[in-house]
Formats: C-alpha cells, sequence, structure tokens
C-alpha cells in the first residue's frame, strides 16, 4: 500500500508562516474527490531547523512579513532542494515589492545564485500533470481585485533541480484564494482549487 501523502508546512524562525489555515484541508480534500492519492488528514508543520522535513516530498512556505534564514534553515532548505524535495511558495501579500517577496527573493539568492528564479514557461509539465490548464497558471481573486500590487502575474517563477522544479515560487497568493472551508466548494462554479492538485501531483510524480 503506498504511503499516504502528508502536507508539510514549513515553519521558519523570521516573519510569519502560519498562514492560511484552512488551505491545507482544503487541497487534501481535493486530492481525494479527484486522485487515488491516499492522504494524511491533518497537516504537519515541521521546523526548517528540524531533519524530519527529509521525510516528506513536499512541503509549503508561506507568509506576509520577513524570511531571513538563519544557518541550519539554510543549510536544510539547500539540502532538500538540492536532493529531490518540492517547496511550493506563496506570498501571501501578492506584492513583487513587498516584504515576504523582496526577502525571500532574496534568500534563493544567498541559497542558489542570483539568477535561481527563472520564469515558468507556461508549456510546463506542471500546466498538465493533472487537470490541463493551457493559459498557464490560474488568475486569482486577489489578483482581480486590485489587492497587493494590483497586477495580474500571467507566470509563475521556479528553481529547476535537473529539469525538475524544486521550489515553485508564486506572487499570486493562492494560499489566501484557497484558505476556505472545503465544503464550500459546492458553491463554486469552477473548483479552484484544481491548479493546486496539479502541483501536488507535479510534486509527487515528477
Amino acid at each position: 500500500m503506498p504511503t499516504p501523502f502528508t502536507f508539510v508546512r514549513l515553519q521558519y524562525r523570521s516573519g510569519n508562516w502560519d498562514t492560511d489555515q484552512r488551505m491545507p484541508s482544503n487541497l487534501l480534500n481535493s486530492l481525494v474527490e479527484y486522485t487515488t492519492v491516499p492522504v494524511v488528514e491533518q497537516e504537519k508543520v515541521i521546523s526548517l531547523e528540524s531533519a524530519e522535513l527529509f521525510r516528506y516530498p513536499f512541503c509549503y512556505l508561506s507568509g506576509h512579513k520577513l524570511v531571513q534564514f538563519n544557518a541550519k534553515e539554510k543549510a536544510n532548505f539547500v539540502k532538500y532542494v538540492q536532493n529531490g524535495g518540492f517547496v511550493f511558495v506563496d506570498d501571501c501579500n501578492h506584492d513583487i515589492d513587498g516584504l515576504f517577496a523582496r526577502s525571500f527573493e532574496e534568500q534563493m539568492r544567498v541559497c542558489f545564485g542570483p539568477k535561481a528564479l527563472k520564469k515558468l514557461p507556461n508549456t510546463h509539465p506542471l500546466y498538465k500533470s493533472f487537470f490541463k490548464f493551457e493559459e498557464g497558471p490560474p488568475t486569482t481573486s486577489f489578483e482581480l481585485n486590485g489587492w497587493g500590487d494590483d497586477l495580474v502575474h500571467d507566470y509563475l517563477k521556479a528553481y529547476e533541480v535537473n529539469g525538475r522544479i524544486g521550489v515553485l515560487y508564486s506572487n499570486k497568493d493562492y494560499g489566501c484564494e484557497w484558505d476556505y472551508d472545503f465544503r464550500n466548494k459546492r458553491w463554486l462554479a469552477e473548483d479552484n482549487t484544481k491548479f493546486g492538485v496539479n502541483i501536488l501531483m507535479y510534486a509527487l510524480t515528477s
């Protein structure tokens, strides 16, 4: 029997890591609804300083405030990504000039070099890993209502290791977009968590 998927949230010492608290259960519900992947029903919070994170193939990191890794966090982040781990990073400010974006992007430069993050083409396998998104990353309501930098970001960024995404980075605020009780999805004309299923399935199968 396959090992159940665990949604791991990374806790880091700077900033605020515990955002969009209903989002993980919402995505886990979608995995159950659309796929045959067995899941652990509750998210698991793991410190970025802990070696426990190396037991899991997927981690989520988000926030509104400063991201500044200490030496142990940096070492673990680099080792995890370089050894096949997948980290989905979401900017809850939806602001490319905001504190989270500027500080996280600086951490990526420190960890992986000045050109680590690159725009992900809309033809990338991520956009067809389960559902098909022909036009790339779906727009969020936060982009449309003028929140944050008042821009619609038509791309995601990524750091790839040997042709596979190791860090997927979004300024689109998907975390807040999916931060609602999964039982309310039935009221949506289109389930907006489907792209989250693609992210998780890419992390598990690529």
